[in-house]
């Protein structure tokens, strides 16, 4: 995600952070490269206008605090204007003051309105609401039969509305069942262009006007750049938006959507899809994207990754075996398990403040499965205690788990080496100095 762009403020601001010395000079230089680097990530150019001379502005008017040097001071007012310019604060569902919440989900076709209305239903079930969903699309073939079966599968009911081909009459049907049901929250899904046209416009301000919805969210693929900002402006001056979905974001490596979308529409960022698996949808965060774009990381994500998929009393175990040094492989295996429920390592990784991976390297999720084979072939006695693997064994297990002798080799090693890494994890306080790391950067 951003990696582009990271790639290029990291090293950037690297240079800043460690000059002793602000002058004219220094300074015309350092911003020209944030300029370039802004705008090679495709953001629109009045933003980056923007950016540029309030960092100038604030820079030459702050007092230097007296901890920080004048680079350090730079980097932090970057950071400070970068969480601004995403959004400046996380911002959530409206939810209605009276009667049902109802949310419109209106985008081009191909941005991904279908199973964003299906994940946001999702994560919205979770935050004590009683959600069903609509598709008032009756242009794009199958396109409700699409939302029907996403319903089926997250166990989300559904107002299919069968007979009707009229979306109104659609939207009003879907309106009365949820009264009939005693739900409270109504996602319709629209139907979507190539491009913007009146007929489409025309059609989502009558649905708007029916539905009355207390959000108008506009689905955005983030890979389209500040193109998404400018058509999300489009839709917002004609039919009034409360703010953005950005999609796919997980392969931009640009970010100029991101970037742009808050400066061209003045409308918040409120989620994002980061994978095509249904959880794999989320608040927006300014200040914990803000950090990833300046590689400082995003440890408050990697700590509610663990807390939601690791299993406190399970986590408390293999930390007690750690405390007694009695880890073993069986122990590793388990651990294998809690980091795959948690998403793509690469994605992991990523979260960790100063964690860079070598240029060309990357982590295959493959891997994973080859050791959970390797161990998987392993006698109970033989993942208890390690030390008894001898050469004869290793070729037993490597046939059994379909890989090569060096495969079991290089694990038992990896292995060794975790344990040794592992005791780090004794000391006390490992989060809260993990977390204080993601601040180094611009403290």
């Amino acid at each position: 995600m951003f990696d582009q762009l990271e790639s290029r403020l990291s090293a950037t601001l690297k240079k800043i952070r460690g000059l002793a010395r602000l002058t004219e000079a220094n300074m015309t230089e350092a911003l020209k490269e944030v300029r370039t680097a802004l705008l090679e990530a495709d953001v629109a150019l009045p933003v980056v206008k923007d950016f540029i001379a309030t960092i100038k502005k604030e820079s030459s008017g702050k007092d230097v605090h007296k901890s920080l040097s004048p680079g350090q001071q730079v980097v932090k007012i970057v950071h400070q204007e970068l969480v601004k310019l995403l959004g400046g604060e996380l911002v959530g569902i409206t939810k209605a003051e009276k009667g049902p919440t109802v949310i419109l989900m209106a985008g081009l076709q191909g941005s991904g309105k279908t199973t964003t209305t299906g994940k946001l239903a999702l994560l919205l079930s979770k935050e004590k609401y009683s959600p069903m969903i609509v598709s008032a699309d009756v242009y794009r073939p199958a396109a409700r039969e699409q939302l029907a079966v996403l319903g089926e599968q997250l166990e989300i009911p559904v107002f299919k509305g069968d007979g009707l081909s009229d979306p109104l009459k659609i939207v009003k049907g879907a309106l009365k069942e949820l009264k009939k049901e005693s739900l409270d929250l109504l996602i319709i899904d629209t139907a979507g262009r190539l491009q913007v046209d009146e007929e489409m416009m025309a059609e989502l301000e009558a649905i708007k006007k029916l539905a009355t919805p207390t959000e108008t969210l506009f689905v955005a693929d983030a890979m389209t750049g500040q193109q998404a900002a400018e058509v999300a402006k489009t839709f917002h001056e004609r039919v009034g938006i409360t703010g953005v979905v950005l999609t796919k974001l997980d392969g931009d490596a640009r970010g100029g959507a991101a970037l742009s979308v808050k400066g061209v529409t003045g409308c918040p960022i409120k989620f994002s899809g980061i994978g095509e698996k249904s959880d794999q949808f989320e608040q927006f965060h300014p200040d914990r994207m803000a950090q990833r774009i300046l590689g400082m990381g995003d440890v408050l994500s990697l700590i509610e990754k663990v807390e939601k998929e690791v299993d406190e009393e399970d986590a408390e175990k293999l930390a007690k075996k750690l405390a007694s040094g009695r880890f073993d492989l069986e122990d590793f295996k388990e651990q294998i398990k809690m980091v795959k429920k948690m998403g793509p390592m690469s994605d992991m990784m990523s979260m960790i403040p100063g964690f860079k991976l070598p240029k060309g390297a990357d982590i295959d999720d493959g891997q994973i499965v080859k050791v959970e084979a390797i161990i998987n072939s392993m006698t109970k006695e033989e993942r208890r205690s390690y030390n008894i693997i001898s050469g004869s064994r290793k070729v037993r297990i490597a046939r059994g788990s379909g890989t090569e002798v060096s495969d079991v080799n290089k694990l038992l090693k990896q292995f060794v080496k975790m344990r040794k890494m592992m005791k780090n994890f004794k000391k006390p306080g490992f989060m809260n100095r993990l977390a204080s790391m993601g601040k180094q950067g611009f403290n």
